[in-house]
């Protein structure tokens, strides 16, 4: 199937709806895959459901020809990033509302106030993310690919087009410069 589908977004042409059709069908499960396992970090707090995810991601990327010219690893390499800023924007939502953007106040006393603590891990995580890209543009892709999109070491690899091992090493370098500077190292 990985075949058809890199053959397919190769050739795939915005105009060719033929192609698209076919397309949309093979990439719709896997990128709902990418999106479960994303959203199964959140746990039972999650503000997007997977085909809410899916859907988004796919707006995000239907108009970029770039993105399907460059082949299969490439295409996912994108989703995995349009995940990435999708659920970064719905984490700001949930904080900028969890701080009352426009809400009318409670008293704690009489209403229950669940917070949810993925949204704020997941701003940390892109905030120290966006460090690291200023340092190393590439580790801060592998984790997107790795972390965001469940991309192997392989795919990581084509979608970056890097070998294996540099996947492999940047994956190591970027998991422990992450960890110093989310525990504030």
């Amino acid at each position: 199937m990985s075949s058809q589908v890199t053959a397919l977004i190769t050739a795939a042409d915005p105009s060719d709806l033929s192609t698209l059709d076919r397309l949309v069908p093979l990439i719709y499960q896997e990128l709902r895959e990418m999106a479960h396992r994303q959203l199964g970090k959140e746990g039972r707090n999650q503000s997007l459901q997977t085909t809410d995810l899916v859907h988004e991601t796919y707006l995000r990327l239907v108009d970029d020809t770039g993105v399907t010219k460059r082949g299969r690893a490439y295409f996912y390499g994108a989703a995995a990033r349009a995940m990435r800023q999708i659920l970064v924007d719905a984490a700001r939502r949930k904080q900028s509302a969890k701080r009352g953007r426009g809400i009318v106040m409670l008293d704690l006393d009489h209403a229950d106030a669940p917070v949810n603590a993925y949204a704020g891990e997941l701003l940390d995580l892109d905030e120290a993310l966006r460090e690291l890209e200023k340092l190393n543009p590439r580790q801060a892709r592998v984790v997107e690919c790795r972390y965001f999109g469940g991309l192997n070491v392989e795919e990581t690899a084509a979608a970056l087009n890097v070998s294996p091992r540099t996947v492999k090493s940047d994956w190591a370098l970027a998991k422990a410069w992450l960890f110093d500077a989310l525990r504030g190292g």
